[in-house]
C-alpha cells in the first residue's frame, strides 16, 4: 500500500529542491508541506524526505564536478611524510571528512530523538523565527576583515560542529554550515560553496542510514509499494536543487543572508500564530 501519492511526493521533493542549500531549512519546509497535504508521518515518510536529498546532492556533484573531483597538485617541500603527502593530494576530501565527523557520530547518538522532533511543527516553527532574527545579523557579526585563505582541518571541523545544530528541524543544515563557515574567516560565497560540498558527504550518510534502518525493520515491501515516489522525488528534488543553487550563490554573493532572515520570521510567525489560535496544518 502506497504511503503517499505521486502528486505529494513530486510537491514535497519540490519543496526539498527549492530548500535543500538556501538558509531557510529543507527539513522544515517538507515537514510543513506533509501536514498541509495532510500526509501521514509514517517510517517511510519520515524516510523519504531524507532518501529524497539523494537527488540534491547530486545536484552539487554535477554543478560543481571539476571541482569536486579534482586533486591537490601543488608541491610539497622535500622530506614530507608518506602520509603528510597522501593527505596533501586529497586534501579537498580529507577537509570534507573531517567536518563530517562531527555528524555522523551525533546523528548515529541521537537518531531516535532527531526523528522525535520530526513530527514537532512548533518547533520547525521556533526555530525558523530565532534562525531569522540571527540571519539578520550574521553579516555583521562574522563578515569582518579580509578573508582568511588557508582552510586548516580545525576550521573544517569547527564548520562541521555548527553543522550539528541543523538536526534541529527549522534550523537549516545550509544556514548553519555557512554561518560556521563564515565563522572562519570565509567569504559568503566560499562558505555556501563548502556548505554544497559538506552535504554530499552528510547526506549520503543520512540517506544511507535511514535505506539501513528501513530494510533492518522490516520494509522491504513498504520501500517496493513506494519505489516510483521514491524515483520521482529523486527526479525532481535534482531538476529544483540545480536551479536553487545557481540562483542561490548569485544572491547571497551580492546581496547577503537579510532576505532569507526575514522570510524565516514571516513563515514561523506566521505558523506560530496559527497554532497558537487552536489551528492545524492539514488542509485535507
Amino acid at each position: 500500500m502506497e504511503d503517499m501519492t505521486i502528486l505529494e511526493a513530486i510537491i514535497i521533493a519540490i519543496v526539498e529542491g527549492l530548500t535543500e542549500f538556501l538558509p531557510v531549512s529543507s527539513t522544515g519546509h517538507m515537514i510543513i508541506a506533509q501536514n498541509v497535504l495532510g500526509v501521514e508521518s509514517t517510517e517511510f515518510v519520515k524516510a523519504f524526505t531524507f532518501i529524497i536529498q539523494f537527488g540534491a546532492i547530486l545536484s552539487v556533484v554535477v554543478l560543481y564536478w571539476k571541482r569536486f573531483f579534482q586533486l591537490n597538485r601543488t608541491p610539497l617541500p622535500e622530506g614530507a611524510s608518506p602520509l603528510k603527502q597522501f593527505l596533501h593530494k586529497f586534501d579537498f576530501y580529507w577537509k570534507l571528512f573531517v567536518a563530517f565527523i562531527p555528524a555522523a557520530v551525533l546523528g548515529l547518538l541521537f537518531s531516535d530523538a532527531i526523528d522525535a522532533m520530526l513530527e514537532r511543527v512548533e518547533v520547525v516553527a521556533v526555530m525558523l523565527v530565532i534562525g531569522g532574527i540571527f540571519m539578520l545579523y550574521c553579516d555583521k557579526i562574522f563578515n569582518k576583515g579580509s578573508e582568511d585563505t588557508k582552510f586548516t582541518e580545525k576550521r573544517a571541523f569547527m564548520v562541521g560542529l555548527y553543522q550539528c545544530i541543523s538536526m534541529i528541524p527549522g534550523v537549516s543544515r545550509s544556514m548553519a554550515t555557512i554561518v560556521g563557515g563564515m565563522s572562519q574567516r570565509m567569504t559568503r560565497k566560499a562558505a555556501a560553496e563548502f556548505s554544497f560540498f559538506l552535504a554530499v558527504p552528510t547526506m549520503f550518510a543520512a540517506t544511507v542510514y535511514k535505506m539501513y534502518k528501513l530494510f533492518k525493520e522490516g520494509g522491504t515491501e513498504i520501500i517496493m509499494d513506494n519505489m516510483t515516489a521514491l524515483i520521482v522525488g529523486n527526479v525532481v528534488a535534482f531538476i529544483v536543487a540545480m536551479l536553487a543553487i545557481k540562483f542561490f550563490i548569485s544572491y547571497v554573493t551580492k546581496y547577503g543572508f537579510k532576505a532569507f532572515g526575514w522570510y524565516r520570521i514571516i513563515v514561523g510567525g506566521l505558523i506560530l500564530v496559527w497554532l497558537l489560535m487552536g489551528n492545524s496544518l492539514e488542509m485535507v
